[in-house]
C-alpha cells in the first residue's frame, strides 16, 4: 500500500544471539508481613492502653519500669523506689536496654509511652516471623504462621501484663531466627547479641541460638560455625559475669536475689501438673508437636529450663509474660519443621506438615475468645467506669514530688510525678501520703493498718472513693 510503512518488531536483547541476558524482573516486596504487623500494633496498643485507661493495672511492674526509665530520661540512675528506697534496678534485673525508651519518655512522660512502645516491639516481631515463613512455605501458609504468632496466647498474655523488658527480646529473637533460616549466619548472631542487655538469663538463650547456627553452618561454612561457638561461649560467660559480678555491684554486694526462685520447691518436680499443662499449651495448639522436629526449638531450652527448676507457680502458669520469648521460637521452629516435613518420604508426614500452618492459625483464632484480645469486642472495654474516674480525682489530690506509699492500684497514676514506695517496704522512711486500693475489702481499719506501718507518725484520711483510700500525714 502506497504511503504505508512496513515495520516489524525489534527483537529484544534476549533474542539476539550473544546479547546480554535479560534483566531479572524486579522483586516486589510482599506487604503481608507489614500489614499483619500494623494490625497487631493497633490491637496490642488498644488492649494495653484501654486497660490502663480503666485503671485495671495488673501488677507493680509498670510502676517499677516507669521509675527506672524516668531516671534514665533525666540522666540519673535508674532508681526504682518500689523495690526499696534508693534501689538501682540494675541490681535487681540487668536490663539496661530499657534506657532506649528514655528519649520517648522524656517527650511523653506517662506510663502510656511504655505500653505503646511494648505494643510496637511485639508487633515488630510479626514481620520477621511472617517474612521467614512466607519465604520457606509460600505466602498463604507463611501468612497463617504470622497470624498464629500474633494471636498466640503467649503474646496476648504478655501484652495484657502491663510492661516488661522482655518486649525487647521478642523481636531480637525473631530477627535472629529469620536470618538463621535464611542461612545468613552473621546476621543471626548479630541480632541475638543484644539479648545480654535485655535480661541476665538471656545470655544463655544467645548461647543456644549460636549453637543452632553452628549446627546448621557446620558443613557449608565452617568458619561461621566456629564464630558461632565463640558467641555461645561469650553468651554463657556474659550471664555468669552478670549474675556474679555486675548485679551485685549495683546492689551493694547483696548478690542475686532470684537464686532462691530456682529450686525453691521441695524438688524440681514441684508443681508438675502446672508445668506439664503449660508445656502442652506451648507445643500442641501452637505447633501441633511438629516443632519438635526442628533444632530451632533448642533456643527455647534455657527459658524452659530455669522455669522448670523453679517451684514458683507464677513462672509456670500461662497467665503472665514468661512465655512471650518462646513464641517466635515455636512458630519459626514450626515453619522450619513444615519445610522439611513437606520433603519427607512419608506421605502422612507430608500431608500433616502441609496442613499444619492453617491449623495453627485456626487454633489461635479459636482460642482468642478466651484470651485478652477478646475484650476489644466488648463495649465495656472502651468505657471508664465512674469508680475509676472518682479514684483518679482522689489521687490527683496528691501533690507532685510527694513521697507516697501505695499498693498496685494507685501506682501507675503516681510514679510519673511522685516518689512512690511499696506498701510495707519503706525501710524506715515515713511517706507524706499513703494511697491504697481497697476494692477487695482487705483493709478493714485504715488507721490501725497505718499505725502498724508507721507507729511514730500520725495520718488522717484525706478521702475515700470507689474503694480507694488516701491518707495524709499530719504535721
Amino acid at each position: 500500500m502506497r504511503g504505508a510503512v512496513l515495520t516489524r518488531p525489534v527483537r529484544g536483547a534476549e533474542e539476539i544471539p550473544g546479547g546480554p541476558p535479560p534483566a531479572p524482573p524486579a522483586r516486589r516486596t510482599d506487604r503481608l508481613p507489614y500489614l499483619l504487623a500494623l494490625a497487631f500494633l493497633v490491637a496490642y496498643t488498644m488492649l494495653s492502653v484501654l486497660r490502663y485507661h480503666r485503671m485495671d493495672t495488673r501488677s507493680w511492674d509498670l510502676g517499677i519500669f516507669e521509675q527506672a526509665i524516668r531516671g534514665y530520661a533525666w540522666l540519673q540512675a535508674p532508681v526504682a523506689d518500689l523495690k526499696g528506697p534508693g534501689t538501682n534496678i540494675l541490681g535487681d534485673h540487668f536490663s539496661p536496654v530499657t534506657a532506649l525508651l528514655a528519649p520517648a519518655y522524656r517527650l511523653f512522660p506517662t506510663p502510656v509511652t511504655l505500653l505503646v512502645a511494648q505494643a510496637a516491639l511485639f508487633a515488630l516481631a510479626v514481620i520477621p516471623v511472617t517474612r521467614a515463613s512466607t519465604r520457606l512455605l509460600g505466602r498463604v501458609p507463611g501468612g497463617a504462621i504470622g497470624v498464629a504468632f500474633g494471636l498466640s496466647w503467649g503474646m496476648q498474655r504478655a501484652v495484657d501484663f502491663d510492661f516488661h523488658e522482655i518486649c525487647f527480646a521478642v523481636p531480637l529473637i525473631a530477627f535472629s531466627l529469620e536470618a538463621l533460616l535464611g542461612r545468613r549466619w552473621g546476621a543471626a548472631l548479630w541480632w541475638a547479641l543484644p539479648l545480654v542487655l535485655v535480661k541476665e538469663d538471656l545470655g544463655i538463650t544467645l548461647a543456644a541460638i549460636a549453637l543452632v547456627v553452628a549446627w546448621r553452618a557446620r558443613r557449608t561454612s565452617p568458619r561461621a560455625a566456629l564464630c558461632a561457638i565463640a558467641v555461645a561461649v561469650l553468651g554463657t560467660a556474659a550471664t555468669l559475669v552478670t549474675l556474679i559480678v555486675v548485679i551485685p555491684s549495683f546492689n551493694h554486694g547483696s548478690g542475686y536475689d532470684y537464686w532462691t526462685k530456682v529450686g525453691d520447691g521441695p524438688t524440681p518436680f514441684a508443681g508438675a501438673e502446672t508445668k506439664i499443662r503449660t508445656l502442652l499449651w506451648l507445643l500442641l495448639p501452637t505447633t501441633g508437636l511438629l516443632a519438635l522436629r526442628s533444632p530451632l526449638l533448642l533456643a527455647g531450652a534455657p527459658t524452659l529450663g530455669w522455669r522448670f527448676l523453679s517451684g514458683d507457680d507464677h513462672y509456670w502458669s500461662t497467665d503472665w509474660h514468661y512465655s512471650a520469648v518462646l513464641m517466635p521460637i515455636l512458630l519459626l521452629a514450626l515453619a522450619d519443621a513444615v519445610d522439611t516435613g513437606r520433603r519427607s518420604p512419608r506421605p502422612w508426614l507430608r500431608t500433616y506438615a502441609d496442613r499444619l500452618p492453617a491449623c495453627a492459625a485456626a487454633a489461635a483464632l479459636a482460642l482468642t475468645p478466651s484470651l485478652p484480645l477478646a475484650s476489644l469486642t466488648e463495649a465495656g472495654a472502651y468505657r471508664k467506669s465512674p469508680g475509676a474516674t472518682a479514684a483518679e480525682r482522689l489521687l490527683d489530690r496528691v501533690p507532685d514530688d510527694a513521697t507516697v506509699e501505695a499498693n498496685v492500684g494507685p501506682i501507675s497514676r503516681l510514679t510519673g510525678r511522685c516518689r512512690v514506695l511499696w506498701v510495707g517496704d519503706t525501710r524506715g522512711e515515713t511517706p507524706d501520703w499513703i494511697a491504697l486500693d481497697n476494692r477487695s475489702g482487705w483493709l478493714r481499719n485504715p488507721h490501725d493498718f497505718v499505725r502498724r506501718l508507721h507507729p511514730d507518725a500520725r495520718f488522717r484520711i484525706a478521702g475515700e472513693e470507689a474503694g480507694y483510700v488516701l491518707l495524709e500525714r499530719r504535721a
